[in-house]
């Protein structure tokens, strides 16, 4: 079994920060869209809330996530297999762009609607574009593909994950816990 590594070749404390914290706002989100319940209800506008809540706090740490990645960077990678190490870069490449394209996506849709997005408890309106059908549909038909696709991606990032712990025996994981 492999030891933990030393701290040059562990992830940061922000990037762990950010990473887990994402996952959950993450988890919550796909959770509060799941389960928010029939139109015009009032368990419908609370997990519509608790969603836009989530999707708004994942755009602003997927910010300063890449901000932290872009000064601090991020310990090599552990596979010399150059397949596992390609893979692994294009998921990542991939959740990084969930992150910040889903939210924004989701805010465009909702104003394409002719709406705000609202954050309860504190009267924030997000507007980015007016009101426009035809965009609406759109916007709505690839926030919710790309939401069901990454259902998968998220998937493989954490079976990947699994799999470098318990099958590779390397620290993948461990470097980010």
């Amino acid at each position: 079994m492999a030891s933990y590594p030393a701290a040059a070749e562990r992830y940061s404390k922000p990037a762990i920060f950010f990473h887990w914290v994402i996952f959950l706002l993450v988890a919550l989100a796909y959770l509060a869209i799941e389960i928010r319940g029939p139109k015009g209800s009032d368990s419908r506008a609370f997990w519509s809330n608790v969603h836009f809540w989530c999707g708004t706090l994942v755009l602003a740490l997927a910010v300063l996530r890449l901000l932290w990645r872009l000064w601090h960077g991020a310990p090599q990678d552990i596979d010399s297999n150059r397949v596992l190490t390609f893979l692994s870069r294009l998921v990542h490449l991939a959740l990084y762009l969930f992150i910040f394209v889903q939210p924004l996506l989701g805010i465009l849709m909702i104003n394409a609607g002719g709406r705000p997005v609202t954050l309860a408890g504190i009267d924030l309106q997000i507007v980015l574009v007016g009101a426009d059908p035809v965009a609406r549909q759109f916007l709505k038909g690839a926030h919710e593909l790309i939401g069901n696709a990454f259902y998968w991606v998220i998937g493989l990032h954490a079976l990947a994950a699994i799999a470098h712990h318990l099958v590779f025996r390397d620290n993948t994981l461990r470097r980010m816990i």
